[in-house]
């Protein structure tokens, strides 16, 4: 019986030695961020002990890595009420995860609460507080858009699914417009008028900024960051500007994202040469996933953008919806709370068609998209784009007489600019044939000239904007 006593407690030491092993083995693969294997691992422990809170507590860590929230759920519950240490913390990031924000919330002050008893740091759970508050502020605004279409496509070449009127401008990938064979993330946004670009770059501190360029004449401005607020987060990319050429649409994975790349708008204040603070345009557009290129062709009345929420890595989900003329929310407090969450989600986007005669319409319109020709060249005057619904060729178009006499200031301004760049293009070609004194002499001359085209360029701008408001005051 004795023999039989020692025999049973060495196997059980034995299997206790296992065990440590085969978690320590775990846990070193969680924390190389190799979160399959280390999922793996911790399930075979688990299915020995399943009442083990920390083994739950891995289990539920690694699940959530994983974007398994749903599958983590009740593991990391159980490691909860086993009062395992961080549990509380990575239970709130679950609930985030699954949109349940209310319950977050009161996981992290809870959390918060027995930090303090402990006299413990409560600064990752404060902002994992906050954030849980955003996330559930943006819930409350969930905006009501009807979403008509939706296609996964590579990502690597994602924005040939775009198929925008030639009135809404250009897109295309970094390395593709700029030749770069390198690994450049990012797009390049080019006006209807094709007089500027707008696209994001690597900077010195390997982050991603949003910068510009203008058209001289043969040749493009050396890249100018965007000013203001936009790159002030640690990515900003993606940008889309819509036809009055003050509103910008991008992306960026800065502190007030819900996860990843969030879509932003903001507007270009010309009093001040900055953007205004920047909006996160909410749900349904952004999740706890890369969200990004926001694109409104205001000719099809359609919108675009990209997601990778619940994607594989190589593939990205197109969404095409009606955009709404001011934003319109669903009633939180009105609804369940597992539709709105489902909406929120873009779960079926059958859910969003509330009219089926503009679902029809819209599809209609982006069928044509797809079908389109390259339009054919016509003969004028001149083309001056008003909005999505008008386009200029000739003055007698114009209705406003004042829109008319400031089109001819326009013309010049376009004149005059044509001429100094190709002024300047002649300085520089000469400038390169010269000897050391006369580039001394040349160069302060160079540079005043490319002041007066930058100038040229902004008041160009600004009154083909003003022709617009002039316009569109009238013909209302």
């Amino acid at each position: 019986m004795k023999k039989k006593y020692i025999l049973f407690l060495l196997v059980g030491l034995f299997s206790m030695a296992i065990s440590a092993q085969t978690l320590a083995d775990a846990k070193t693969l969680y924390e190389k961020g190799q979160y399959e294997e280390a999922k793996s691992a911790f399930k075979k422990l688990l299915k020995a002990q399943p009442s083990n809170g920390n083994y739950n507590f891995w289990y539920g860590a690694c699940c959530l890595k994983t974007d398994e929230p749903g599958e983590a759920l009740k593991y990391l519950e159980t490691a909860v009420k086993r009062r395992i240490a961080n549990g509380q913390l990575y239970l709130a990031q679950n609930y985030n995860a699954l949109y349940r924000f209310e319950e977050a919330i009161q996981t992290c002050e809870n959390y918060i609460s027995d930090l303090s008893k402990r006299k413990q740091s409560t600064e990752e759970a404060d902002k994992l507080l906050e954030k849980s508050k955003a996330n559930l502020r943006m819930l409350k605004g969930v905006e009501n858009v009807c979403v008509i279409d939706s296609f996964v496509v590579d990502k690597n070449n994602f924005l040939e699914a775009y198929k925008i009127s030639p009135e809404s401008g250009k897109l295309f990938m970094y390395n593709a417009y700029f030749q770069n064979a390198g690994p450049q993330e990012g797009t390049v946004y080019e006006t209807e008028l094709g007089n500027k670009i707008y696209y994001s770059e690597k900077q010195p501190d390997g982050t991603l900024s949003i910068l510009s360029r203008n058209k001289l004449l043969d040749n493009w401005s050396p890249g100018n960051l965007l000013p203001g607020s936009i790159n002030e987060a640690v990515n900003a990319s993606y940008p889309y500007v819509l036809t009055d050429d003050i509103t910008i649409y991008y992306a960026t994975d800065g502190p007030s994202s819900f996860g990843g790349y969030d879509i932003f708008v903001t507007r270009y204040n010309t009093n001040t040469d900055s953007y205004l603070s920047p909006e996160n345009v909410g749900m349904p557009f952004n999740s706890p996933y890369n969200d990004y290129m926001y694109v409104i062709d205001e000719f099809n009345n359609l919108g675009w953008f990209a997601s990778d929420r619940n994607q594989p890595e190589d593939k990205v989900c197109i969404y095409v919806f009606i955009p709404n003329s001011s934003k319109q929310v669903y009633n939180y407090e009105g609804m369940d709370s597992q539709k709105i969450i489902q909406l929120a989600q873009l779960h079926s986007i059958k859910d969003t068609w509330t009219d089926e005669k503009a679902v029809n319409a819209a599809k209609e319109r982006l069928q044509k998209a797809f079908n389109a020709n390259p339009l054919a060249k016509k003969s004028y005057d001149f083309k001056f784009v008003i909005d999505d619904q008008a386009t200029y060729y000739q003055l007698d178009d114009f209705h406003s007489p004042q829109a008319k006499v400031l089109f001819g200031k326009y013309s010049q301004l376009q004149k005059s600019y044509k001429e100094q760049s190709e002024k300047l293009e002649e300085m520089r070609s000469k400038y390169a044939r010269s000897n050391t004194d006369e580039k001394t002499k040349m160069s302060a001359a160079i540079l005043d000239l490319e002041k007066r085209i930058q100038q040229l360029s902004e008041e160009v701008e600004q009154t083909a904007i003003q022709i617009r408001n002039l316009e569109k005051q009238t013909i209302k």
